[in-house]
């Protein structure tokens, strides 16, 4: 059977970008049961509710929906079980250190599949305001249109 190359994306956690203000980003793998990698490949996940926690020097991911595998039998998962996430041990320290410190929360930003493998992309997250997050659409809806302004004088069109 041929090796997958490249990356599939599963799901996003649009949701994150919006509510947090993220810090800093890292891969990590999963621990999966079969059936559970079965329903990824169907892209069949959400992020929504999910965080993780440091315990006792392991990263669990909790609150993430992978839903049972439709063809599965009694050897199907549980859809909300806790994942352990795969990462060094300097990123685990380093992710605990700064979530003890600042009061950051870490969350999952999307689930992937990288060369056959599932990967999550988690970040290191502060919540925002709501005035952030009103500055946040304000400062996108600016570009939006100065980016079409620009489009139209670029084609000779008159505002």
């Amino acid at each position: 059977m041929a090796k997958e190359q490249g990356s599939k994306l599963i799901a996003q956690n649009k949701k994150a970008r919006h509510d947090y203000a993220i810090e800093d980003t890292f891969e990590a793998g999963l621990v999966l049961q079969g059936t559970e990698v079965k329903s990824l490949r169907q892209g069949r996940a959400s992020l929504v509710d999910g965080f993780v926690d440091i315990d006792r020097g392991e990263a669990w991911l909790h609150g993430v929906h992978i839903p049972e595998y439709s063809q599965g039998t009694w050897t199907n998962h549980a859809a909300r079980r806790k994942r352990k996430l795969l990462l060094n041990r300097v990123e685990i320290d380093k992710i605990e250190r700064r979530v003890n410190e600042k009061g950051l929360t870490v969350v999952p930003l999307s689930l992937y599949f990288k060369d056959g493998r599932a990967k999550l992309e988690i970040g290191l997250a502060k919540g925002k305001k709501s005035w952030d997050k009103r500055q946040s659409i304000a400062e996108r809806t600016a570009n939006r249109e100065k980016e079409q302004a620009l489009g139209r004088h670029l084609k000779g069109m008159r505002d």
